[in-house]
Protein backbone atom coordinates (compact mmCIF):
# COMPACT_ATOMS: atom_id res chain seq x y z
CA UNK A 1 0.00 0.00 0.00
CA UNK A 2 3.02 2.28 -0.27
CA UNK A 3 1.61 3.76 -3.46
CA UNK A 4 -1.38 5.34 -1.62
CA UNK A 5 0.36 8.56 -0.43
CA UNK A 6 1.60 9.21 -3.96
CA UNK A 7 -1.86 8.45 -5.33
CA UNK A 8 -3.41 10.95 -2.91
CA UNK A 9 -0.96 13.67 -3.94
CA UNK A 10 -1.73 12.94 -7.59
CA UNK A 11 -5.48 13.29 -7.03
CA UNK A 12 -4.96 16.60 -5.18
CA UNK A 13 -2.85 17.88 -8.04
CA UNK A 14 -5.36 16.73 -10.65
CA UNK A 15 -8.25 18.37 -8.74
CA UNK A 16 -6.48 21.72 -8.59
CA UNK A 17 -5.27 21.45 -12.18
CA UNK A 18 -8.81 20.71 -13.39
CA UNK A 19 -10.21 23.73 -11.56
CA UNK A 20 -7.49 26.04 -12.85
CA UNK A 21 -7.90 24.70 -16.39
CA UNK A 22 -11.69 25.16 -16.27
CA UNK A 23 -11.42 28.73 -15.02
CA UNK A 24 -8.71 29.56 -17.58
CA UNK A 25 -10.86 28.25 -20.44
CA UNK A 26 -13.79 30.24 -19.08
CA UNK A 27 -11.65 33.40 -19.00
CA UNK A 28 -10.39 32.92 -22.56
CA UNK A 29 -13.88 32.11 -23.84
CA UNK A 30 -15.02 35.54 -22.64
CA UNK A 31 -11.90 37.70 -23.04
CA UNK A 32 -11.05 36.76 -26.66
CA UNK A 33 -14.51 37.48 -28.14
CA UNK A 34 -14.90 40.56 -25.91
CA UNK A 35 -11.64 42.11 -27.12
CA UNK A 36 -12.59 41.39 -30.73
CA UNK A 37 -16.09 42.83 -30.47
CA UNK A 38 -15.07 45.79 -28.33
CA UNK A 39 -11.96 46.76 -30.32
CA UNK A 40 -13.75 49.65 -32.14
CA UNK A 41 -14.96 50.98 -28.77
CA UNK A 42 -11.48 50.63 -27.28
CA UNK A 43 -10.02 52.64 -30.17
CA UNK A 44 -12.65 55.37 -29.78
CA UNK A 45 -12.14 55.64 -26.02
CA UNK A 46 -8.37 55.71 -26.49
CA UNK A 47 -8.67 58.53 -29.03
CA UNK A 48 -11.00 60.47 -26.75
CA UNK A 49 -8.71 60.07 -23.73
CA UNK A 50 -5.72 61.12 -25.83
CA UNK A 51 -7.54 64.23 -27.05
CA UNK A 52 -8.82 65.25 -23.60
CA UNK A 53 -6.02 64.12 -21.28
CA UNK A 54 -3.06 63.68 -23.60
CA UNK A 55 -0.60 60.82 -23.51
CA UNK A 56 -0.13 58.22 -22.22
CA UNK A 57 -3.64 57.00 -22.94
CA UNK A 58 -3.25 53.95 -20.70
CA UNK A 59 -2.57 53.99 -16.98
CA UNK A 60 -0.09 51.30 -15.90
CA UNK A 61 0.54 50.29 -12.30
CA UNK A 62 2.17 47.36 -10.51
CA UNK A 63 -0.45 45.54 -8.43
CA UNK A 64 -0.32 42.21 -6.56
CA UNK A 65 -1.84 39.16 -8.21
CA UNK A 66 -2.16 35.53 -7.16
CA UNK A 67 0.36 34.67 -4.46
CA UNK A 68 0.89 38.46 -4.05
CA UNK A 69 3.16 38.44 -7.12
CA UNK A 70 3.15 41.87 -8.85
CA UNK A 71 1.97 42.41 -12.42
CA UNK A 72 1.35 45.56 -14.53
CA UNK A 73 -2.37 46.33 -14.70
CA UNK A 74 -3.77 48.38 -17.59
CA UNK A 75 -6.60 50.94 -17.49
CA UNK A 76 -7.65 53.99 -19.45
CA UNK A 77 -6.48 57.22 -17.81
CA UNK A 78 -9.22 59.07 -15.95
CA UNK A 79 -7.17 61.74 -14.12
CA UNK A 80 -4.90 64.61 -15.02
CA UNK A 81 -1.40 65.02 -13.59
CA UNK A 82 -2.38 68.27 -11.90
CA UNK A 83 -0.04 69.32 -9.09
CA UNK A 84 -0.16 71.88 -6.31
CA UNK A 85 2.26 74.71 -5.59
CA UNK A 86 4.61 72.41 -3.70
CA UNK A 87 4.79 69.93 -6.57
CA UNK A 88 2.63 67.18 -5.07
CA UNK A 89 -0.30 65.65 -6.92
CA UNK A 90 -3.66 67.25 -6.25
CA UNK A 91 -6.38 65.19 -4.49
CA UNK A 92 -8.21 62.65 -6.67
CA UNK A 93 -11.44 64.66 -6.73
CA UNK A 94 -9.58 67.61 -8.28
CA UNK A 95 -7.73 65.53 -10.87
CA UNK A 96 -10.69 63.36 -11.89
CA UNK A 97 -12.08 64.83 -15.13
CA UNK A 98 -15.72 64.72 -16.32
CA UNK A 99 -14.63 62.20 -18.97
CA UNK A 100 -12.84 60.16 -16.31
CA UNK A 101 -15.90 60.23 -14.08
CA UNK A 102 -18.03 58.94 -16.96
CA UNK A 103 -15.56 56.17 -17.77
CA UNK A 104 -15.45 55.07 -14.13
CA UNK A 105 -19.23 55.22 -13.72
CA UNK A 106 -19.64 52.91 -16.72
CA UNK A 107 -16.52 50.83 -15.85
CA UNK A 108 -15.23 51.50 -19.38
CA UNK A 109 -11.87 52.57 -17.93
CA UNK A 110 -11.26 48.92 -16.99
CA UNK A 111 -11.73 47.42 -20.46
CA UNK A 112 -7.95 47.26 -21.15
CA UNK A 113 -7.73 44.76 -18.28
CA UNK A 114 -9.08 42.20 -20.75
CA UNK A 115 -5.50 42.10 -22.02
CA UNK A 116 -4.36 41.21 -18.48
CA UNK A 117 -6.89 38.36 -18.58
CA UNK A 118 -5.51 37.09 -21.88
CA UNK A 119 -1.98 37.17 -20.48
CA UNK A 120 -3.10 35.12 -17.48
CA UNK A 121 -2.36 37.77 -14.85
CA UNK A 122 -6.06 38.23 -14.10
CA UNK A 123 -9.35 36.39 -14.33
CA UNK A 124 -12.76 37.63 -15.43
CA UNK A 125 -14.03 37.11 -11.87
CA UNK A 126 -11.99 37.38 -8.67
CA UNK A 127 -11.04 39.82 -5.92
CA UNK A 128 -10.20 43.21 -7.40
CA UNK A 129 -6.44 43.97 -7.56
CA UNK A 130 -5.34 46.64 -5.11
CA UNK A 131 -2.13 48.51 -4.27
CA UNK A 132 1.21 46.91 -3.43
CA UNK A 133 1.49 48.85 -0.17
CA UNK A 134 -1.69 47.20 1.11
CA UNK A 135 0.07 43.84 1.38
CA UNK A 136 1.69 44.74 4.69
CA UNK A 137 -1.57 46.13 6.08
CA UNK A 138 -3.66 42.97 5.71
CA UNK A 139 -4.52 40.64 8.53
CA UNK A 140 -3.62 36.99 7.75
CA UNK A 141 -7.27 36.31 6.91
CA UNK A 142 -7.53 39.31 4.58
CA UNK A 143 -4.32 38.25 2.81
CA UNK A 144 -6.12 35.07 1.68
CA UNK A 145 -7.69 37.11 -1.13
CA UNK A 146 -4.42 36.50 -2.98
CA UNK A 147 -4.97 32.75 -3.13
CA UNK A 148 -6.73 33.26 -6.47
CA UNK A 149 -6.16 35.52 -9.46
CA UNK A 150 -7.59 39.04 -9.21
CA UNK A 151 -10.58 39.74 -11.43
CA UNK A 152 -12.28 42.37 -13.56
CA UNK A 153 -15.25 42.00 -11.25
CA UNK A 154 -15.87 40.13 -8.03
CA UNK A 155 -18.26 39.18 -5.26
CA UNK A 156 -17.55 42.42 -3.37
CA UNK A 157 -18.14 44.52 -6.49
CA UNK A 158 -21.65 43.16 -7.04
CA UNK A 159 -22.48 43.56 -3.35
CA UNK A 160 -21.64 47.22 -2.87
CA UNK A 161 -18.31 47.95 -4.61
CA UNK A 162 -16.69 51.13 -3.25
CA UNK A 163 -19.70 51.90 -1.04
CA UNK A 164 -18.61 49.01 1.24
CA UNK A 165 -16.07 49.31 4.03
CA UNK A 166 -12.67 47.71 3.42
CA UNK A 167 -13.41 45.05 6.04
CA UNK A 168 -16.67 44.10 4.31
CA UNK A 169 -14.96 43.89 0.92
CA UNK A 170 -12.17 41.68 2.25
CA UNK A 171 -14.67 39.36 3.95
CA UNK A 172 -16.47 38.93 0.63
CA UNK A 173 -13.19 38.36 -1.22
CA UNK A 174 -12.25 35.53 1.15
CA UNK A 175 -15.78 34.10 0.92
CA UNK A 176 -15.32 33.93 -2.86
CA UNK A 177 -11.98 32.12 -2.45
CA UNK A 178 -13.67 29.47 -0.30
CA UNK A 179 -16.81 29.09 -2.44
CA UNK A 180 -15.58 29.41 -6.02
CA UNK A 181 -17.50 27.61 -8.73
CA UNK A 182 -18.20 28.22 -12.41
CA UNK A 183 -21.83 28.81 -11.54
CA UNK A 184 -20.85 31.50 -9.03
CA UNK A 185 -18.70 33.23 -11.67
CA UNK A 186 -21.64 33.27 -14.09
CA UNK A 187 -23.88 34.71 -11.39
CA UNK A 188 -21.35 37.46 -10.59
CA UNK A 189 -21.03 38.39 -14.27
CA UNK A 190 -24.82 38.71 -14.58
CA UNK A 191 -25.01 40.84 -11.42
CA UNK A 192 -22.11 42.98 -12.68
CA UNK A 193 -24.00 43.90 -15.84
CA UNK A 194 -26.97 45.06 -13.74
CA UNK A 195 -24.75 47.04 -11.36
CA UNK A 196 -22.99 48.83 -14.23
CA UNK A 197 -26.31 49.76 -15.83
CA UNK A 198 -27.59 51.12 -12.50
CA UNK A 199 -24.18 52.74 -11.67
CA UNK A 200 -24.36 51.58 -8.07
CA UNK A 201 -21.50 51.70 -5.53
CA UNK A 202 -19.11 53.63 -7.78
CA UNK A 203 -17.54 55.59 -4.96
CA UNK A 204 -17.57 55.82 -1.21
CA UNK A 205 -19.68 58.51 0.41
CA UNK A 206 -17.84 61.86 0.28
CA UNK A 207 -15.02 60.46 -1.86
CA UNK A 208 -14.28 60.67 -5.60
CA UNK A 209 -12.84 57.16 -5.37
CA UNK A 210 -12.44 54.57 -2.62
CA UNK A 211 -10.54 55.88 0.39
CA UNK A 212 -7.11 54.43 1.06
CA UNK A 213 -6.94 51.25 3.13
CA UNK A 214 -4.77 51.99 6.15
CA UNK A 215 -5.06 48.60 7.87
CA UNK A 216 -5.83 47.82 11.49
CA UNK A 217 -3.72 49.44 14.18
CA UNK A 218 -2.92 46.16 15.96
CA UNK A 219 -2.13 44.37 12.71
CA UNK A 220 0.02 47.29 11.59
CA UNK A 221 2.10 47.24 14.80
CA UNK A 222 2.50 43.48 14.52
CA UNK A 223 3.69 43.78 10.91
CA UNK A 224 6.16 46.52 11.88
CA UNK A 225 7.63 44.31 14.60
CA UNK A 226 7.81 41.43 12.14
CA UNK A 227 9.63 43.58 9.58
CA UNK A 228 12.07 44.71 12.25
CA UNK A 229 12.78 41.13 13.35
CA UNK A 230 13.17 39.80 9.81
CA UNK A 231 15.07 42.67 8.22
CA UNK A 232 12.16 44.22 6.30
CA UNK A 233 10.84 41.11 4.59
CA UNK A 234 7.17 41.91 5.23
CA UNK A 235 5.97 41.63 1.62
CA UNK A 236 7.90 38.41 1.08
CA UNK A 237 6.27 36.97 4.19
CA UNK A 238 2.84 37.87 2.81
CA UNK A 239 3.68 36.11 -0.46
CA UNK A 240 5.03 33.05 1.34
CA UNK A 241 1.91 32.89 3.54
CA UNK A 242 -0.34 33.24 0.49
CA UNK A 243 1.50 30.37 -1.22
CA UNK A 244 1.28 28.24 1.92
CA UNK A 245 -2.48 28.81 2.11
CA UNK A 246 -2.89 27.99 -1.60
CA UNK A 247 -1.15 24.66 -1.02
CA UNK A 248 -3.25 24.00 2.08
CA UNK A 249 -6.44 24.80 0.18
CA UNK A 250 -5.41 22.48 -2.66
CA UNK A 251 -4.88 19.70 -0.09
CA UNK A 252 -8.32 20.31 1.44
CA UNK A 253 -9.92 20.29 -2.02
CA UNK A 254 -8.28 16.95 -2.69
CA UNK A 255 -9.63 15.55 0.59
CA UNK A 256 -13.13 16.80 -0.24
CA UNK A 257 -12.93 15.22 -3.68
CA UNK A 258 -11.84 11.89 -2.26
CA UNK A 259 -14.63 12.02 0.31
CA UNK A 260 -17.19 12.46 -2.46
CA UNK A 261 -15.80 9.58 -4.48
CA UNK A 262 -15.12 7.34 -1.50
CA UNK A 263 -11.43 6.97 -2.40
CA UNK A 264 -8.98 7.28 0.52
Amino acid sequence: MAFLPKFKKLRILLTKTHQDFTKRLFDLAIALPALTLLSPLLVCIGALVGARLGRPVLFRQEQPGVGARPFPILKFRTMTDGRGREGGLLPDEKRLTPLGRLLRASSLDELPELWNVLKGDMSIVGPRPLLMQYLERYTPEQARRHEVKPGLTGWAQVNGRNALSWEEKFEMDVWYVDHWSLGLDLKIIGMTVMKVLKREGISAEGEATAEEFMGHAKAQRRKERQKSDLGGLGVKNIRAEAQRRIEKRNFELGNADRARTGMF
